[in-house]
């Protein structure tokens, strides 16, 4: 297949914000009245690639739904703010490998997240310049597939590749038609992939 666009998930693909966002939301929950504990990183691990209701019901098991959504929105104002302030990692020579690969290709990224996360990444690391477009459920309400389908749709894209790292990306990349590429530093294991990559540089010698 004649690649001509790389969609790219975010987190454990591109960068890895576990340490803001769960210092975010255990800011937020002990500072509510219905929430307790606290949220690690190894919690966040669980549920990466999980769209935010289903983290919620995941990590605010002991509340009823509206609570878990009060919480969840709470939590995404917070978090926004934090990573604005302090970003995330990236992940080694991740920079100059989308520099690289966007004299080439046209770049876009596909995550499952809140309106806002996107672009707290570009804002806090300068990246927006490498990337054409993205799309979130925070604004579509889709899936993370459906939203690959838009995109793709939007930019007029004929042959691409999703580079992702957990079973749902996979299964995204199967419902929009395309090839997975598996970033196997990431957070998961899917069942399948069309390549594996060890770090992001990688891509730079499949493609």
């Amino acid at each position: 297949m004649n690649i001509e666009s790389i969609i790219f998930d975010l987190d454990g693909t591109l960068w890895d914000s576990r340490r803001t966002v769960a210092q975010s939301w255990t800011k937020v929950i002990q500072a509510s009245p219905f929430g307790k504990g606290e949220v690690t990183e190894e919690d966040l691990s669980r549920v990466m690639g999980l769209q935010m209701e289903e983290i919620a019901e995941v990590l605010f098991d002991y509340l009823n739904e509206e609570q878990q959504s009060a919480l969840m929105s709470a939590c995404g104002r917070q978090e926004e703010a934090d990573l604005l302030r302090y970003g995330g990692n990236l992940y080694p020579r991740l920079e100059e490998t989308l520099k690289s690969l966007a004299q080439k290709y046209r770049l876009f990224i596909v995550s499952n997240c809140q309106e806002g996360y996107i672009e707290a990444f570009y804002e806090y690391h300068k990246m927006e310049k490498y990337f054409i477009d993205f799309e979130n459920p925070g604004r579509t309400g889709l899936s993370k597939g459906e939203n690959i389908q838009l995109i793709m749709e939007r930019n007029n894209i004929k042959n691409a590749v999703y580079v992702g790292d957990t079973q749902g990306d996979m299964l995204a990349a199967k419902l929009a038609e395309i090839p997975f590429a598996f970033a196997s530093y990431g957070f998961g294991e899917p069942e399948r992939y069309d390549y594996i990559i060890e770090e992001p540089a990688d891509l730079l010698k499949i493609f």
